[in-house]
């Protein structure tokens, strides 16, 4: 079993003991999108070489490990609250958020026992990114929850980029971008070319890849993904804005544009 598989069957598992407190699978996956995001910027914050400070003091992952009980709801209830407030990546990721996991002692359990427990920054970017669009696939199998409009099959994704053919020199979009199966395709696709110059590879990492989701909770699963598949950075702008994506786009033009109903494009 891959490291990745065995990451996604160790949260998922989880996810069965919160379900009788009435947390849906969509909920869950929302709640480890900020645990994670949180942790990832500890680790970054504490590393020992070039340590980046991603979250104000007041927010860090280190507050949520000393707190327990009712003192860790508010704890957690303020992280959400303030870093709501943000800009960038860290305002659409925790755009709205509200803490689902109304049990304290659960809440711990998976801060400590699941998320603290790895080194979600030394986890290659395979391992983590695939993790995570794995809990987004068994969370869109969730008839209940709703999630499967947002999450259109891989296979097809993978089949609508191999026509397309997008390259480190385009820049793609997505108008309706769901979690981001497009976007990250075809970023997968780009930088699988040989002889990627240090240039090529920045526009991949910054500015290769922009999408629009009406939802906010669809979003920030969005913003998470790109994250974790190493495109953008936890405290620069996001490539995801929320807003309705059928609204005018102050003039932005894209080489590439790809959709979900399936259909792309790409300019010549």
């Amino acid at each position: 079993m891959s490291d990745a598989r065995q990451l996604v069957d160790k949260l998922w598992n989880f996810c069965h003991l919160l379900r009788d407190d009435g947390v849906s699978t969509i909920d869950y996956t929302e709640q480890l999108t900020y645990l994670l995001f949180l942790k990832m910027a500890h680790e970054r914050e504490t590393r020992p070489l070039n340590p980046e400070k991603i979250v104000p003091k007041d927010c860090s992952w280190q507050r949520l490990l000393d707190s327990d009980g009712d003192q860790l709801e508010v704890t957690y209830r303020h992280i959400l609250e303030t870093l709501a407030k943000e800009s960038g990546t860290l305002g659409v990721i925790f755009r709205k958020a509200q803490n689902k996991i109304q049990d304290p002692a659960k809440l711990k359990k998976l801060i400590t026992d699941f998320i603290d427990k790895e080194n979600w920054s030394a986890a290659g970017v395979d391992i983590k990114g695939d993790a995570y669009e794995g809990l987004l696939a068994k969370g869109a199998e969730d008839v209940k929850s709703g999630a499967g409009q947002y999450f259109t099959p891989r296979a097809l994704i993978a089949a609508i980029v191999d026509v397309i053919q997008p390259t480190a020199k385009d820049t793609v979009h997505d108008p309706a971008c769901g979690t981001g199966g497009f976007l990250l395709e075809a970023y997968e696709y780009a930088a699988s070319a040989k002889n990627l110059s240090p240039s090529d590879r920045e526009h991949l990492r910054d500015n290769f890849v922009s999408g629009i989701e009406l939802v906010d909770s669809t979003a920030r699963l969005a913003a998470m993904n790109m994250l974790l598949h190493g495109m953008g950075t936890p405290n620069g702008p996001s490539a995801i804005e929320v807003r309705d994506g059928l609204t005018a786009d102050s003039g932005k033009r894209y080489s590439v544009v790809l959709a979900n109903p399936p259909f792309g494009t790409k300019s010549s």
